[in-house]
């Protein structure tokens, strides 16, 4: 099936006199007809239903669903997008490990990466996106254990160049994490450029309504987990009656262990109601994703045209350093999300963004509404001067999230804000 088909149809299929929509199924746990049963299902969590803290029958039709839409495995779908970054990396690390990451990611796992990591014992080296492969060759160490970018860093718009991360980190052995959700599946799938494990905020294009929080983990089943360097996937796993992922699951040993494991211990599951409201955003997100695109497209050539902005960032624009890298990777768009430098610095650009009247100035991006948000203020207030300069951000950037709006209707409201500084 095509993606827009797959949208509609993948992760369920009713039977004879079966809803057509997928069902909610509200209930924490399930009944089996004996003791056995249910200790089949223990040594073989494939088999059935265990409880809702890991998997339900809602939640694992929209997983389904999502892997389709990846061209993945597996999924698992998580509480949120930190969630899921938290644990996409947690099933590789323990205390002693490090990562790689891009400095031009969202500032949330910036900080889970830095600081939280830390303390867990987990190193993770931030690497210039842009710089060579032989630069980035020397953040590798023999403890490293995986590399992760974003595929349009938020809110900084650098694309990530995804086939060159992917062979720092299969030359070395270890997987490749890239975050898609700015992009979604409908403008990149990462796995075809060698991700083996994607990761998405569902809360953002996927959902696209802003009614619930969400992550996903998907797994691409492509990465050889027994070639040495992850005991973890091919030793008994003792808090699990020994069993030993690869063996057991092949090429799913990942995202199996990740439910099993992370999920029974963290327990960071959605709920049945979330993930029908997820679906309903799914069924619609490749004709939201060309609108958001188009929208954007045109937004972008006016402010790049305005004499009170400073810079534009857009890698759909022709003038954008990494608009041959988008065209390779997201030739159908580049999604809604906008960042642009006003001249005058922050305080200007706080008094433009409280003049916007249709935008709404909110810690959301990704609406089916246009939104804003100052990142220095907000998201990445978090961040010392220095990382922020790393990631992208200045006091004069603002972050516009181009919605599904009349464009016109759009760059009035962006004009008479403008009058207003």
């Amino acid at each position: 099936m095509n993606i827009e088909t797959q949208c509609l149809h993948a992760g369920y299929s009713p039977k004879n006199t079966e809803p057509r929509v997928i069902p909610i199924v509200q209930s924490t746990t399930y009944v089996y007809d004996s003791t056995d049963d249910v200790a089949a299902v223990f040594d073989d969590p494939t088999k059935s239903l265990i409880y809702s803290r890991f998997e339900n029958p809602t939640v694992m039709a929209v997983e389904e669903k999502i892997a389709a839409l990846e061209g993945g495995i597996g999924a698992m779908c998580t509480s949120s997008g930190q969630a899921a970054s938290l644990c996409s990396v947690l099933n590789i690390c323990k205390a002693g490990d490090s990562i790689i990451a891009s400095s031009a990611i969202y500032g949330g796992t910036i900080n889970l990466f830095a600081v939280t990591f830390q303390r867990l014992g987990i190193e993770c080296i931030f690497v210039d996106p842009d710089a060579s492969l032989e630069e980035l060759q020397k953040a590798v160490k023999p403890n490293t254990k995986a590399v992760f970018g974003e595929t349009i860093a938020n809110p900084a718009l650098t694309v990530l160049d995804i086939e060159k991360f992917a062979e720092l980190a299969h030359s070395n052995n270890i997987p490749l994490i890239i975050d898609n959700t700015f992009p979604t599946p409908v403008l990149c799938k990462p796995i075809q450029h060698g991700a083996d494990i994607v990761v998405h905020s569902t809360s953002k294009y996927m959902d696209g309504h802003a009614v619930q929080v969400g992550g996903v983990i998907v797994d691409a089943g492509t990465f050889d987990w027994t070639n040495g360097k992850f005991p973890e996937f091919t030793e008994p796993d003792e808090s699990y009656h020994g069993i030993i992922y690869t063996q057991a699951y092949g090429k799913a040993a990942y995202i199996v262990k990740a439910r099993m494991q992370l999920m029974r211990d963290f327990g960071c599951y959605p709920a049945a109601q979330s993930a029908f409201y997820l679906n309903l955003g799914l069924e619609t997100l490749p004709l939201r994703m060309k609108q958001y695109c188009e929208n954007a497209k045109i937004v972008s050539e006016y402010l790049e045209n305005n004499d009170k902005v400073e810079s534009v960032n857009y890698p759909g624009l022709k003038s954008n350093r990494y608009y041959e890298l988008a065209q390779k990777y997201m030739p159908d768009g580049c999604s809604g999300v906008i960042s642009f430098v006003i001249k005058g610095g922050r305080n200007t650009a706080v008094k433009f963004m409280d003049s916007l009247k249709l935008a709404s100035n909110e810690v959301h991006v990704a609406d089916i509404r246009t939104c804003v948000l100052h990142p220095a203020s907000a998201t990445h207030r978090q961040l010392t001067d220095e990382q922020l300069v790393a990631a992208g951000i200045n006091g004069g950037m603002i972050r516009l999230s181009v919605g599904l709006e009349n464009v016109n209707d759009i760059l009035d409201d962006l004009r008479q804000a403008f009058e207003n500084i």
